[in-house]
């Protein structure tokens, strides 16, 4: 009999020849992701015929840059191309046929085209990262790695091994489950004029814009009042809001109704020191909720210590944080940050080890999230910019002054100014307006049926065969968190 690699080779061989009559380049590269499934990256469109299905999502689903950087597409982006490979693989008048997932792009499309089939084959055919990326490159492909969003020479690789990886973690903890995923909700929230925020951590670390003392549009970008997330906040059990960048609103608005809030500064685009890493993990392993966590654009100095969170508390490497922040919120964790993290990881894994051994596990790793949330929400209500509170004063203390944060205000726009700005240019070109939950709440429930009971079945057994105990000895179940209801 011949071996199964053997036979791929074969098949792989049969469905090159079935396209030669669409001048196939000699450079095309024909990947064997199953017997049904193959991935293609090609120099020209291929169609369809009664024994192949062909299709490519080049221009479909589109990563939205700040500067350089071009992927990896983002966790709703993800879904939509599981929904549309699941609903393939599944149909009656697909049943006989190869399905050919291709890209035709440039070597960036064809970056996150492999980061998608990847990822897919982790989360949906039980692959380890390792088998599915050893599947990418089983044909000399090579691709391009990812890079951070900053405006000059990229100091630090993301490769999409690390984004493999960062998914297979993100399933083996609970923080990424289809079944549950809201799509909708997802768009909606991170959207600038909807509040500019992403889960990182389900029920554990939200991401967002930080807030200004009053709701308005500042060259061009929305800006929100404290005030405005406080709904959000209430309803999804956040308790601390960690703020890193400069005072721009008095912390007292957020005290007053019960939150504890906590200034962490360093300067934009820097890296904190270890005083500041100390502070941050503790008030994270000590809240009794979830943590909202802020700097001006929710990227870089938010997305650096919520990374060193996840290296000591679930022992991910710092590319696979980096990798899994950022296709949470893309353009997280900037230049020397990178490098930072990276540097951090082999002390960060020994200080979590020490504290597993000592017993100080927060319920929240063991998996029992007290931020568990149902039902579609209602962004038009939590979050706007025209209702400003006129019963709220403008407060202005002493206390809001600090010589270091005046510091980063000198050299006029900031890393997170032009970020921010960036983000909602970017935005404004791609949308025809903004849609609230309500209007899209059908839209969800129909996407969501696109997942078969087979299918969610296969996730959650994914779950459980990619490891319930993380390096500790800690079981870990499923974080349940609004965006991922």
């Amino acid at each position: 009999m011949k071996r199964k690699s053997e036979r791929r080779s074969e098949s792989r061989k049969r469905l090159c020849a079935s396209l030669s009559g669409q001048t196939e380049s000699k450079s095309d590269i024909y990947v064997h992701i199953t017997d049904q499934l193959y991935f293609a990256l090609l120099h020209q469109k291929v169609k369809s015929s009664p024994d192949r299905h062909c299709f490519c999502i080049d221009e479909e689903l589109s990563y939205e840059n700040f500067y350089a950087d071009f992927g990896p597409l983002n966790l709703a982006m993800f879904y939509r191309f599981c929904c549309k490979l699941n609903k393939k693989l599944k149909s009656c008048v697909h049943a006989k046929k190869k399905i050919v997932f291709y890209t035709c792009g440039d070597r960036k499309k064809q970056a996150n085209a492999a980061y998608l089939i990847g990822s897919y084959a982790v989360m949906h055919l039980q692959k380890t990262p390792e088998e599915a990326y050893s599947l990418l490159v089983s044909q000399n492909a090579s691709y391009l790695p990812f890079r951070d969003a900053s405006f000059g020479t990229c100091m630090y690789n993301l490769n999409i091994l690390d984004c493999l990886l960062g998914v297979h973690k993100a399933l083996q903890f609970g923080w990424l489950d289809f079944s549950q995923f809201n799509v909708e909700e997802y768009e909606h929230y991170e959207r600038a004029e909807n509040g500019d925020f992403n889960w990182i951590i389900p029920g554990k670390f939200l991401a967002f814009s930080g807030p200004h003392p009053k709701s308005k549009i500042e060259n061009g970008y929305p800006l929100h009042a404290p005030e405005a997330y406080f709904p959000y906040f209430r309803k999804h059990n956040i308790t601390n809001i960690i703020r890193l960048n400069k005072k721009m609103y008095d912390a007292k608005r957020f005290t007053d109704m019960g939150f504890k809030h906590h200034d962490l500064f360093f300067v934009d685009g820097s890296t904190p020191n270890e005083a500041i890493v100390t502070r941050f993990l503790s008030i994270c392993e000590s809240a009794d909720g979830a943590v909202a966590v802020h700097c001006k654009a929710g990227l870089g100095r938010t997305g650096t210590l919520i990374g060193c969170y996840m290296m000591k508390h679930f022992r991910l490497t710092a590319a696979e944080a980096i990798a899994w922040i950022r296709i949470c919120r893309p353009g997280s964790v900037i230049g020397p940050q990178q490098n930072f993290v990276e540097e951090k990881q082999p002390s960060l894994w020994a200080e979590g080890d020490l504290y597993r051994r000592s017993g100080s596990v927060t319920e929240q790793e063991n998996g029992s999230s007290k931020a568990a949330v149902a039902g579609i929400l209602s962004g038009v209500e939590d979050i706007s910019i025209n209702g400003t509170n006129k019963n709220i004063s403008q407060r202005k203390t002493a206390a809001e002054t600090h010589t270091e944060e005046d510091e980063e205000e000198c050299g006029g726009l900031t890393q997170g100014d032009k970020l921010r700005a960036l983000k909602s240019k970017r935005q404004s070109r791609a949308s025809t307006g903004s849609l609230s939950l309500e209007e899209n709440t059908i839209h969800t429930k129909s996407t969501l049926k696109s997942l078969s009971s087979d299918q969610r079945k296969r996730t959650r057994a994914s779950l459980g065969s990619s490891g319930s105990s993380r390096a500790g000895g800690n079981s870990v179940s499923k974080a349940r968190a609004p965006l991922l209801r």
